[in-house]
This record gives structure tokens, sequence and C-alpha cells, in this order.
């Protein structure tokens, strides 16, 4: 007997969403959350709670198995260190470019600490613009300070 794996199911999601003609933002709103946690959780990134889970494997047709490793916390892996395609390169280059602006107003503004990157969320939506549309990114992480005791 074949035991699914987490990198299975996230092939199944993919071939799932691409045979019915499903984007992010429809599969989020059947399952009710957002179209960045849902890919991300999709994508093995996040845990999902059991009845979100549940939801997506119905809502997918996913084998039931699937619901048990998509409850599951991931291990998060990069396979690469600088990725190669534009897109995810380009927000790399954003980190690499703004990073240290960002750090030094997070400091500046909350004192010596960071952003959360799991009490997190983010948007992505398109604006129209004059000189061709834009991307906009909106993440907003919990501030945590350092402890110094």
């Amino acid at each position: 007997m074949d035991v699914l794996t987490r990198e299975d199911v996230t092939a199944l999601i993919i071939s799932a969403k691409k045979q019915a003609g499903l984007t992010w933002e429809g599969i989020a709103e059947t399952i009710g959350m957002s179209p960045v946690w849902t890919h991300s959780a999709a994508m093995g990134m996040n845990a999902m709670p059991a009845d979100k889970a549940a939801a997506l494997v119905a809502a997918l047709g996913l084998p039931q198995e699937a619901q048990g490793l998509l409850e599951d916390s991931p291990t998060k892996v990069w396979e690469q260190t600088v990725p190669t395609d534009p897109c995810i390169y380009r927000l790399y280059e954003i980190v690499g470019v703004y990073g240290p602006t960002i750090k030094a107003l997070i400091h500046e503004k909350f004192g010596d600490g960071i952003m959360s990157a799991i009490d997190f969320d983010m948007q992505l939506t398109r604006v129209e613009h004059p000189k061709g549309d834009r991307v906009k990114i909106e993440m907003s992480g919990k501030y945590l300070g350092y402890n110094s005791w």
C-alpha cells in the first residue's frame, strides 16, 4: 500500500486545483481563510486546523488521508539559497535592499525587536496605475521585543 507524503498532498492539491479550474481566492473563500494563508498551507508551509483541512479535502476531492498531513506541523525547508524564479528572486532583492531599512524603522518605532512571521497576515492586491498596474503587498506581524535580563 502506498502511503501519502506531505509533498504528495501538495502535488494532489495543485493537480485538483488545475483540473477544476479554481483560483486560490476561490479555494480560500470556500474554506474561510485568506488566499495568502491558503496557498502557504497548501504548499506545506503552515499547519491547517482540522476544520480547514477537512474543508480543503472536501472541496478538492482529496483522499481522506490528506487531512492528517495537512494538519501536521511543517518542517520549513527552502531548496536553494537564492531562488532563480524571477518573481521570487525580486522579493529576495527587496529584502536585500530594504531589509536593513525595515529593521531600522521597526527599531525606531517599536524598540529592539522583530516582526513576527507566526502572528502574521499578508494581503496581495492589484492596483491600477497609469504607468502599468502595480502589485501591492501588505504585511502585518505582531511586534516581539527582545528580552533583556
